[in-house]
């Protein structure tokens, strides 16, 4: 499965950004699939993750109430709506999926990433 993350960009505080991740195969549908991202300096960090089906979620405490994942499985597409962006979200985005339908929350659990999108919030 190849995923292809785009969305990224710069954006002011407060800001929005939509990020895409399309995958190559329809098997992706069937798979957990997850955000993480990576600042300069820091290591890879989950951000949010959702389970095949859409029906359930998980984020990261920084981000939660800011962020929503979701996925049009028809479009084999997840998406990372971000708002209310702050500096600190700056890095490059990464789409993980897994190879089970399960939410899965560590890098380790995922089988498949993208090339990831960077994100900069400016101040």
């Amino acid at each position: 499965v190849q995923l292809v993350e785009s969305g990224g960009g710069l954006v002011q505080t407060g800001g929005s950004l939509r990020l895409s991740c399309a995958a190559s195969r329809r098997t992706f549908n069937i798979y957990g699939t997850g955000w993480f991202r990576q600042a300069p300096g820091k290591e890879r960090e989950f951000v949010a993750a959702i389970n095949w089906s859409g029906s359930g979620s998980h984020y990261a405490d920084s981000v939660k109430g800011r962020f929503t994942i979701s996925r049009d499985n028809a479009k084999n597409t997840v998406y990372l709506q971000m708002n209310s962006l702050k500096p600190e979200d700056t890095a490059v985005y990464y789409c993980a999926a897994g190879s089970v339908p399960q939410l899965l929350l560590h890098p380790y659990e995922y089988r498949y990433w993208g090339q990831g999108t960077q994100v900069t919030v400016s101040s």
